[in-house]
């Protein structure tokens, strides 16, 4: 007897009730690979300055599927005929998009699988689950890769106005209580409409618009890029680089069996299967289980380092526009040195250094455009009659360098402009 799909009912705390009725997103969301999300902090490390972030990606995936609907059928309502196998696609690409995020999201990208976006594993997880969905797939990937010709499915899964970023605002905001990210997602989603199968904003909706672009800017400095968090990922990142090396001297270091093929692999040659069918393993547990090990490790580096993640001895930072004096960070690292009891070399893992940029507006991402009431159609900047453009869309570099609380004072403490 054929399996009877009735509608999955979520209860979410930012939206309300969210229905799945579709039986291929309902059985994409029963599949281990998305279910896996839900091992996986959505705000990385951020829960170490907001302990209320303990979301996860599942919860964000299924919140950007709620507005995806959202915006399909508030396009509907305004003439744009959307087919069903289209409707379908659009919620599979989104709800698809994240999937190839690792442990701790965004913080440990580039450490587990060195030189890989997540946005390429996802697209490559996505392409193996068509396989298993006998090429159902298709058209949700061609959407999600923007090569569907009716560009504004594209859109709404990657660009500069999405629903991708529509629900991490909100949600982001909810779970850290950092008010300046609340937005009006339900107003924007509602002036959405499309022209030549490309997404505009009614005019209407241009202060929606520009309380979006503040909001995302504000949240990146306040959250995404709120010092200590950068502190605590520098130390993930570290204790991830000195495990790789380890690793290789001591053959029975702790792992999960995921978690040791991955860290085995790095500068050996392995199939692209293998190397997915490990990550595929690995949420945020894995991690946590191996720190909670090696804090006791022989190794001086990794111990300590983990020993300071578990009981939240976060490094110092100093976050500022102008560059860090190379002096100032010599004289970290000499002093960490001493005060630490570690070699010059063992000292490197214990300063860092590095830099974030923060952009509101990304002109390379495509516009944002406005359609006016005359039926004219203007970029957001030339349709705005309140921002500068060149406040948002100019991007601010801030450098920085984290080091151990007990090598304060210093004495070359560089001067922030």
């Amino acid at each position: 007897m054929a399996k009877v799909f009735s509608p999955k009912i979520f209860n979410d705390p930012v939206y309300g009730f969210i229905t799945i009725s579709d039986p291929l997103i309902q059985q994409l969301l029963d599949h281990p690979w998305f279910q896996r999300l839900g091992r996986i902090a959505q705000g990385g490390m951020t829960y170490l300055v907001y302990p209320g972030a303990q979301h996860t990606r599942f919860h964000h995936a299924l919140g950007a599927t709620y507005l995806m609907e959202q915006a399909l059928n508030a396009l509907e309502r305004k003439g744009t005929e959307i087919s069903k196998e289209e409707r379908q696609a659009a919620l599979a690409a989104i709800l698809l998009h994240d999937l190839g995020h690792g442990p701790y999201s965004h913080t440990l990208e580039g450490s587990i699988m060195p030189g890989v976006h997540h946005e390429r594993l996802s697209l490559q997880m996505m392409q193996r689950l068509n396989e298993e969905f006998h090429q159902s797939l298709d058209l949700a990937i061609a959407i999600f890769k923007g090569e569907y010709p009716r560009t504004f499915f594209n859109q709404l899964v990657s660009s500069q106005l999405d629903v991708d970023r529509l629900d991490y605002l909100m949600r982001d905001s909810f779970y850290t209580g950092v008010a300046e990210g609340i937005i009006g997602s339900e107003r924007i989603i509602k002036m959405m409409r499309v022209i030549d199968d490309k997404l505009v904003i009614e005019e209407k909706g241009v202060y929606s618009v520009e309380k979006f672009l503040i909001a995302r800017r504000l949240m990146y400095w306040q959250v995404y890029l709120h010092k200590t968090v950068l502190g605590a990922e520098a130390m993930l990142h570290e204790i991830f680089r000195r495990a790789g090396e380890v690793v290789l001297e001591d053959p029975i270091l702790f792992g999960t069996p995921a978690l040791r093929g991955l860290l085995y692999a790095k500068g050996q040659e392995h199939s692209s299967d293998d190397l997915l069918d490990w990550f595929t393993q690995l949420d945020d547990t894995d991690v946590m289980a191996s720190i909670k090990v090696w804090s006791t490790h022989k190794d001086p580096v990794l111990s300590n380092l983990c020993q300071r993640i578990l009981h939240r001895r976060l490094f110092k930072i100093r976050l500022q526009v102008p560059e860090i004096p190379e002096d100032f960070v010599q004289e970290c690292r000499q002093k960490s040195a001493q005060v630490l009891n570690l070699s010059p070399e063992q000292a490197t893992y214990f300063v860092q250094t590095g830099s974030v940029a923060n952009q509101g507006y990304d002109k390379s991402k495509g516009e944002i455009n406005i359609y006016m009431k005359s039926g004219k159609l203007l970029n957001f900047f030339e349709a705005s009659d309140n921002l500068a453009p060149e406040n948002l869309s100019k991007k601010v570099v801030k450098h920085y360098v984290c080091f151990p609380k007990e090598i304060l004072p210093l004495a070359t403490w560089p001067q922030a402009h």
